[in-house]
């Protein structure tokens, strides 16, 4: 194997690492997992184990300590996996599998033409067949990894959109008492909008499915995808409901006697935090560019929202 000289020793470190944490992190779910799943993690722990010594050959360097950020992000992810069982599990090895084919191809499309490229490889192969076929193995029917992020983005949409709101009606009204009656009338509102805009979407989705289907039966084609499992009343729900809750955290610090938006701004900002780690976490997205672009999204929303109540305050002359 032609040896690469590591003119990037932080990508060096960052690949090896990173197959540690995996290797790591399958060898602890072992030990608290069902003895089903048992066999899966097996297999996973022995491609996992090729891959790091694979990465320390070609580099030439051997790590076999976590640095302090992976050992935080392990404790974390195995203490959620304790506490909610089999569901963080799937989660976990989904948003893993997801994250290891992201990161490698951009990987080889930076690295074209070079050995760096070439020995990604038999990394991608795995990744693509083998580690897929365990993963989506030990998750079928089991979760839908689909409704979770829909949750976490219904939640996001609550949070941004009411603390935009809160901010502008204390712009404009200055009273505790308005800025909670008018919040919470947009909440409710939304979460009904919100709710209808998935039952519709989702209702038409499988309507459109369904003549597909009937046509292809008609014209003796194979099926090709399997139905919706999705009930559009029930993911109406799910939508509506986590846009409400997500809408109470910015109205929250108002019921219990904030007189400015200042209160808001802080709490929304950090469960924004969370919510984008989380969503980043599940989608493979990077964790920090999602946080940034969260936070810059609420700076604006609270900005321009409070902004438009002074504004409507001075033109009209709304009185407190």
């Amino acid at each position: 194997m032609e040896s690469f000289s590591p003119h990037d020793p932080d990508l060096a470190r960052t690949l090896i690492l990173d197959e540690l944490f995996d290797l790591l992190l399958y060898k602890a779910l072992r030990d608290v997992t069902q003895p089903d799943v048992h066999e899966t993690l097996d297999e996973l722990i022995k491609v996992e184990t090729g891959h790091l010594a694979f990465w320390q050959k070609f580099f030439q360097l051997t790590l076999t300590r976590l640095d302090l950020g992976r050992r935080i992000k392990l404790t974390v992810m195995m203490l959620v996996c304790r506490l909610f069982g089999s569901t963080a599990v799937h989660l976990v090895l989904e948003a893993i599998e997801v994250h290891g084919v992201r990161k490698y191809l951009a990987i080889w499309r930076e690295y074209q033409g070079q050995p760096l490229a070439e020995a990604l490889r038999g990394i991608l192969m795995d990744e693509f067949k083998h580690e897929d076929t365990l993963v989506t193995a030990l998750t079928q029917r089991k979760i839908n990894a689909e409704k979770i992020r829909n949750i976490f983005l219904g939640l996001n949409d609550g949070l941004v959109e009411i603390l935009g709101a809160v901010s502008g009606f204390f712009g404009a009204f200055g009273s505790a008492t308005m800025v909670l009656i008018a919040a919470s009338t947009t909440a409710v509102a939304g979460a009904l909008s919100m709710g209808a805009g998935a039952f519709l979407a989702l209702n038409s989705e499988k309507e459109v499915k369904s003549t597909e289907a009937a046509r292809k039966k008609f014209l003796g084609e194979a099926p090709g995808e399997p139905p919706m499992e999705e009930l559009p009343l029930s993911s109406a729900l799910v939508v509506g409901s986590a846009y409400l809750i997500g809408a109470v955290v910015p109205v929250l610090p108002v019921l219990i006697g904030a007189t400015d938006a200042l209160f808001s701004v802080l709490t929304a900002g950090l469960m924004v935090v969370l919510v984008s780690t989380i969503l980043s976490f599940l989608s493979g997205m990077d964790i920090k560019r999602r946080i940034a672009l969260n936070l810059i999204i609420i700076t604006v929303a609270v900005g321009v929202s409070y902004g438009i109540g002074i504004l409507a305050k001075l033109v009209w002359g709304i009185s407190t």
